[in-house]
């Protein structure tokens, strides 16, 4: 009986978002339930994003850096945000629980020659970016301090990028030598999430919206408790590889490793939020227009709101056309 009132509590304090709900009265009290996110449209600007112009895009919802160029001086101020937000638009913040960057605030110089730990590798193709050992608590003490910038930002949530790094520490040519079972990575994973999810809503309140991006294959590992924290699910080039379609092979490796967990999800409520690079900046014309709109008629049959963005993958703009986004 106690192993099951132990587990019953556990998976009430998930579900609300909380640990610790039961007030110091006669009386437990719970807090208040998440509302599910609801919106029609979305966009993605990584870089220089001008908030006036987030303002009146006309997306209902953006996701952004939480800084011009990603450092802390150009971080964006709590005025600036609120003008996102008093236009009806949700900002979302950009976070990657799985790589580091030396541009970043947290970035100490002596790491170029001494780096902590939890620091892996260099992205080959980000070279500013740094594959981290995520399970570390320097590295998640770390990411708690950007949430706690961001919520003092007014961001309304945050977007969690790295999640597939699962992947790249259990596979045994990681170049390494260093591997763990896929089951241990994602476990892990999984947990850092759910830890830090539940931080974040401690500090902003239960709508705090988390939107992670690629890695859905975690879910195999889930109990529903991951799956029941978030508000929706972000993947990249599920329909083109930039402006080419997928070939059989790997068209038919989709449907093993990524539509299920987002068919899943959608299922289960929660938007999956898609986006593939497919227009080539030639404007809403000719084999660009065929192109995005069968991008955005694949998307759409699956339940998935689409954003069709630039084929150069920069996220330097908001990519509206006229009559299609928003």
């Amino acid at each position: 009986m106690r192993r099951f009132l132990s587990a019953a509590l556990t998976v009430l304090a998930i579900l609300f978002g909380s640990t610790g709900f039961f007030a110091c009265s006669d009386t437990p009290t719970l807090p208040p339930l998440r509302t599910p996110l609801r919106v029609e449209n979305w966009a993605i600007q990584l870089q220089a994003a001008h908030p006036a112009e987030v303002a009146r895009s006309g997306f209902q919802l953006v996701v952004m850096d939480y800084s011009w160029d990603g450092t802390a001086q150009r971080q964006y101020t709590p005025s600036e945000i609120q003008q996102i937000k008093d236009a009806g638009t949700i900002p979302i913040a950009y976070l990657s629980v799985g790589e580091a960057a030396p541009y970043r605030f947290y970035w100490k110089p002596e790491w170029n020659q001494d780096p902590p730990e939890w620091l892996g590798p260099a992205n080959p193709n980000w070279p500013d970016a740094y594959i981290v050992r995520f399970w570390h608590p320097e590295w998640q003490a770390i990411l708690r301090q950007y949430v706690d910038r961001i919520i003092a930002q007014g961001f309304a949530g945050i977007f969690l990028d790295g999640v597939d790094k699962f992947l790249f520490w259990s596979s045994a040519s990681n170049g390494t030598g260093e591997h763990y079972p896929e089951s241990t990575t994602a476990e892990r994973m999984r947990t850092l999430l759910i830890n830090l999810i539940q931080y974040a809503r401690q500090k902003a309140g239960p709508n705090f919206r988390v939107l992670p991006l690629n890695g859905e294959e975690i879910l195999r590992y889930d109990n529903d408790s991951l799956q029941m924290l978030i508000d929706g699910w972000v993947a990249e080039s599920l329909f083109y590889n930039t402006i080419h379609p997928w070939g059989a092979g790997d068209q038919q490796w989709l449907q093993i490793h990524r539509f299920p967990y987002l068919d899943q999800l959608v299922a289960a409520g929660k938007p999956v939020f898609s986006v593939d690079y497919v227009d080539d900046g030639s404007g809403y014309q000719g084999s660009n227009k065929e192109r995005i709109e069968d991008y955005r008629s694949r998307a759409l049959s699956r339940g998935y709101l689409p954003y069709a963005a630039r084929s150069d993958q920069m996220l330097d703009e908001l990519n509206i056309i006229d009559g299609v986004q928003p």
